[in-house]
């Protein structure tokens, strides 16, 4: 069966098998922080060489201990969410760039083009607003890069909603399993005011949004209105 053959793209056992994986990666990442941090503890001290190895490990290791704890196992549920609630649409020929995407609120750090499920013909720009574990994608989104990296993103895999959010993936090059999954999000200034109006989003549209953890950006250059 294609990917884009079940209910969710959780349903998809490569896709499951995938996300699992990304998870065992990031407690072991977790655990080889921490372990490393107490095998260097338990070096003898009255040595030069320990405490200038200790000293920088433990600065470079307390921030990488934040980004696993705050950062990847965050995103990853994050992702699980996204593939609970739409399924794949395996597709060829994406439009994407790594320029600032004209009249997109917040970070980007490069962005993809769907079309509206209401109107097809119609292309929405997603970008992708967290710059961990990018690099990947960049490198084959560079304008410059090499026609075998290029190649690996041709055919993309996506579930989500470009009104809304999703994630994106590259299949592996047997075709069989997604990887280097990216969550991205609409960030169109005026996309609160179309998400029901020119977009063309129902009710249950917006409410499968919501689920899969879809929030309206907030504009933090805007002040805020106090309630009476």
């Amino acid at each position: 069966m294609s990917p884009a053959d079940y209910p969710t793209a959780w349903q998809h056992p490569p896709t499951r098998g995938a996300w699992i994986l990304l998870m065992v990666k990031n407690v072991a990442g977790l655990i080889g922080w921490i372990g490393v941090w107490f095998a260097l503890i338990a070096l003898p001290f009255d040595r030069d060489w320990v405490l200038w190895i200790f000293v920088p490990y433990s600065i470079y290791g307390s921030w990488r201990l934040f980004v696993q704890v705050f950062g990847y196992f965050p995103i990853a549920m994050r992702k699980l969410r996204i593939l609970r609630a739409y399924p794949w649409q395996v597709l060829r020929g994406v439009s994407y760039g790594l320029t600032d995407y004209p009249d997109i609120l917040g970070a980007q750090h490069g962005w993809f083009e769907f079309p509206n499920p209401a109107n097809p013909q119609q292309q929405l720009p997603l970008v992708v607003s967290n710059h961990l574990r990018v690099g990947w994608w960049h490198r084959r989104m560079a304008p410059r890069a090499k026609p075998q990296l290029k190649a690996r993103i041709e055919t993309i895999w996506f579930a989500g909603d470009p009104r809304m959010l999703g994630i994106v993936a590259a299949p592996s090059p047997s075709g069989r399993t997604p990887g280097h999954f990216k969550i991205l999000r609409q960030r169109l200034a005026m996309a609160d005011q179309a998400l029901t109006t020119e977009w063309g989003a129902t009710a249950e549209d917006v409410e499968r949004g919501r689920r899969a953890g879809f929030t309206p950006y907030v504009d933090p250059r805007k002040p805020k209105v106090k309630s009476l």
